[in-house]
Order: structure tokens, then sequence, then C-alpha cells
């Protein structure tokens, strides 16, 4: 079983203001300089999905996440259950 520090920890959300675009942000990635404004940021949009990838499949993993928020910015409607199915396939684990 992977400990705490074999995952990356992350949530896909939309912003609450501007445009609304889909974001993510990998909290276990995070340092002080951008550690407070990135959680802010997320805690003020809505939250969409989130969870964990390994970090052995980091790569992959973000490659994914990041091919599905562009996805839904480009006005493909995803559902929870859409993104859980596709980012199952590379070993992403739901929280």
């Amino acid at each position: 079983m992977p400990t705490p520090a074999d995952k990356i920890m992350f949530e896909i959300y939309r912003e609450a203001e501007y445009d609304r675009q889909f974001r993510v942000v990998y909290f276990t990635e995070l340092d002080d300089h951008n550690k407070e404004k990135e959680i802010g940021r997320a805690m003020a949009g809505e939250h969409f999905y989130d969870g964990f990838i390994r970090e052995l499949r980091k790569e992959p993993g973000k490659r994914k996440i990041d091919e599905i928020i562009q996805r839904m910015n480009d006005g493909e409607s995803l559902s929870v259950s859409d993104v859980e199915r596709e980012l199952a396939e590379i070993d992403v684990l739901s929280s």
C-alpha cells in the first residue's frame, strides 16, 4: 500500500470569478511561496473532482488531467463519472 509520500494530492475546480475556467492544483507539490494563494484560489472555486496520483505515475497522470481540463475548458461536458473513468485507466485514485 502506498504511503502518503508516494502520492500527489490534487483537486480539479472551476474558478468562481472571471471566465470560470477549470483548473487543477497539486496540493502536495505546493511550496511556501505559493501555498496560500493556490489553496485560496481552489477554495474560492467550485469543487469538481479530487484524488491522488501515484508518484510512479505522476507524469502520465498530470498529462491526462491537463487533457481533461483542456477539453472541459473547450466546452466539452464531462461528468465526474467520466473523469473518474478516464483517470482510472492510468491508476489515479479518487479520494
